[in-house]
């Protein structure tokens, strides 16, 4: 029986490693953010109702989605953040069903949904058991700050955009800390996966 997880947390709080690690268990990772670029591709119905929302300044020269020039508009502005919600979510979520359905098919041990905002976007219905990774407020900073080159007007909102964390920790069923080592980590992430799966593997 295939179990479906939520995996969130903070801005570079390290979700994304701990998803890493789970699919090297045997898990199938579907990427709320990656969902976002195939429902946002060119010639997609999305793409179209983003232009005509937002203008054709959110589109690249190369016919894809300006996603920086986007995402500076809406990170700061509540009222264009639900525009594009309004947009992306529900493309977002019928393709999540749709991953999921494949990876019971192929009966993976567990389907691990990956998504920043998962308790703000009401994703949180979609899954059995929500995994919150946290990490310090100073030590997410300087991550984001040397992984993606954000200044700290970009970080400040990207914050104000998510949850707060004590949200998402009242919404969590398992928390996976993130201040320290990779090796530190990976230790929570087996404990994990003992917990979630039983410690069974793909078959």
């Amino acid at each position: 029986m295939t179990k479906v997880i939520g995996l969130t947390g903070g801005i570079a709080s390290g979700k994304s490693t701990v998803a890493r690690l789970l699919r090297t268990r045997g898990a199938v990772v579907v990427d709320a953010d990656q969902l976002a670029r195939e429902v946002l591709a060119p010639g997609t119905a999305g793409l179209a109702e983003v232009l005509e929302t937002f203008g054709p300044e959110v589109l690249g020269p190369d016919g894809r989605l300006d996603r920086a020039r986007l995402g500076r508009m809406v990170f700061g502005d509540s009222e264009a953040r639900r525009r594009l919600e309004a947009i992306t979510h529900p493309r977002i979520a019928a393709r999540f069903w749709e991953e999921t359905d494949k990876a019971r098919v192929a009966l993976a041990p567990l389907v691990v949904y990956e998504a920043a905002l998962l308790v703000e976007s009401g994703a949180r219905s979609f899954v059995e058991e929500l995994v919150v990774v946290q990490a310090s407020p100073d030590v997410q900073r300087a991550r984001a700050r040397e992984r993606d080159g954000l200044t700290e007007t970009e970080i400040q909102a990207r914050i104000d955009a998510q949850a707060k964390a004590s949200e998402r920790l009242a919404a969590a069923d398992h928390v996976i800390h993130n201040d320290g080592s990779l090796e530190e980590l990976e230790a929570q992430v087996r404990a994990l996966w003992d917990k979630l799966t039983g410690g069974g593997q793909r078959p």
